[in-house]
Formats: structure tokens, sequence, C-alpha cells
């Protein structure tokens, strides 16, 4: 019978150098998740999701699944720990990020006291199309809380204690066609983005990691799926686009714009992920404009 050699860890500041913890008799099948565990224990304060280890004090954080035995260090390792600061899981994280605009955007719309002066403290518009706006950017704010509880499955990361904030105006100036074709482009884009999400919650996954790569269904808006990687973030900049031709207002468009940039590096990030692990991906889909990007 083998003889189970164990690891000695020692974890060092990674600024410092000064020595934080020593821990003997590591089982070599630990993860790096398991040494978290066990620092925690030490410091408390620290809990895993706030601890970032490495190898070298500058070098990449070691992933939590890392096996102690596959890394390119002796019976003897040495890790350096950085604190990441407080942290919110993912579902915390999206929450607030959609309620915040949410409740903006109403205090603006309901204008409310000491926003407004108190010759228009809680009037209403007289144009239709600015009701209109915000029953659109209500429900879609609306639709991504449901979808944060309900339908989006979460890996159990977390990500940096941060505050983002949100504003959005309008205009005055609308014509009825104009509003009519914004507001199909809003709904069928709400709709299309809503499928794709329930369509990716669909699939078996462990944990964060999925055996297979998402692929149209029977619902037609699931069908963007044979010319791009992220239907949904094609659909959600569809559904901002068509919020700026209804309202005609700067800043909806220039937020609009911002976030398409933003989202069209998320998509090339899950697209590149996407080809890097399934060696069967589809070579002609593109991360989120069809054919172009």
């Amino acid at each position: 019978m083998s003889r189970t050699i164990f690891f000695e860890v020692e974890i060092l500041d990674s600024k410092t150098k000064e020595q934080l913890c020593f821990l003997d008799k590591v089982e070599p099948h630990s993860s790096v998740g398991d040494i978290k565990s066990l620092f925690h224990k030490s410091y408390p304060k620290w809990y895993p999701a706030r601890q970032a280890l490495r190898l070298d004090p500058k070098g990449k954080a070691l992933r939590n699944d890392d096996l102690l035995q596959n890394l390119p260090v002796g019976t003897s390792a040495t890790l350096y720990f950085r604190d990441l600061g407080p942290q919110l899981g993912w579902t915390m994280v999206f929450l607030a990020e959609y309620i915040g605009p949410l409740l903006i955007y109403l205090l603006f719309y309901f204008r409310v006291p000491y926003i407004y002066n108190h010759k228009y403290t809680l009037t209403s518009s007289s144009h239709h199309v600015v009701n209109l706006a915000c029953a659109c950017h209500s429900f879609h704010y609306i639709k991504r809380l449901f979808e944060t509880i309900f339908v989006h499955r979460f890996s159990n990361g977390t990500m940096p204690l941060r505050a983002t904030l949100r504003v959005s105006a309008w205009s005055t100036a609308y014509g009825k066609t104009q509003v009519r074709y914004a507001l199909i482009i809003f709904v069928l884009c709400e709709a299309g983005n809503f499928s794709v999400h329930w369509s990716l919650n669909s699939l078996k996954c462990e944990g964060a990691k999925c055996r297979r790569f998402p692929n149209p269904s029977k619902n037609p808006f699931t069908w963007l799926f044979f010319f791009v990687s992220c239907p949904n973030y094609t659909y959600e900049v569809g559904a901002w686009v068509g919020l700026s031709i209804m309202t005609q207002c700067v800043p909806v468009a220039l937020f609009t714009f911002l976030g398409f940039i933003q989202m069209s590096i998320w998509a090339k990030g899950k697209h590149k992920t996407y080809t890097r692990e399934f060696k069967d991906y589809p070579n002609f889909r593109m991360p989120i404009l069809p054919f172009i990007l």
C-alpha cells in the first residue's frame, strides 16, 4: 500500500512577503478553494471570496478548482495572498444594478420634491411618449429583476463591492409613427432577450460549467443562435435602440452606444470561450452582430 505524501503550504502577503499562515499535512488532492477555507480559519475577516492566491506575487490568481498536486510546486508550496476587499454575490450585484436605474428613472418621472420646483412637483408630462418610455424602461428593469431571481443561474463567484448610478432623460418632440415602430422594436427585443435567457437557463450545467454550447430551439426568438454566440446581448442592444428612437434623447442614445461597446467586449469573450472549449462549435457564428461582429 502506497503512503500518502502530504504537502506543506506557506502563505505570504503579496506586498510585504510576511508569512501569514503555514499549513502542514495538506492532502495533495486539496483544491485552492480548500486552502482558502483553511486560511479563513486563521483569519476570519478574510473569507474565501476575498482571497486571491497566486504562485507569484504579481502573477495570475489561481482558480478555486485548481488542485494542489497539479500546481507547478513541490511538496512545499509557497502561495501569495492578496485581499480583494468586500465582495458581493452575483445575485446581489445584479439586483443592485437593476434596482438603481429603475428607481432613479421613476424619481424624475414622478417629479418628486427636492428635484423639481414646487410648481412642477408630482405633475405629469403632456406627451404620451414620456409615459410610454417610462413604461418600457420600467418593464425592462422589472424583467431583469425577475430573471435575476427566477431565471439566471449564477456561479458561486463574487465581485468587489461598488456602486453604479445611471441617469436617463427625455426630450419633447416626437412622431406617432416613429413611436409605434420603436415600441414594436422594443417589445420584440425584450421578448427575444427573455427567450434567450430562458434557453440558457435550460442548459444542463455542472455549477458554472456547461458541457454543451447553446443552440436554437423551437422558439423563433432563439433562432438568432444560428448567427451569433450571444443573442441575449443582440436583443438587449436592440431594445435600447428602440427606446432611443422612441425618446429621441441624446443621453439614452449615448447610453445605448456605450452599452453596445461593453456588451461587444463580453460577447467576444464568451465567443472565444466557446470556440476554445468546443471543437465542433459553428465557425460561422459571430459574437453579437450577424456577419459583422
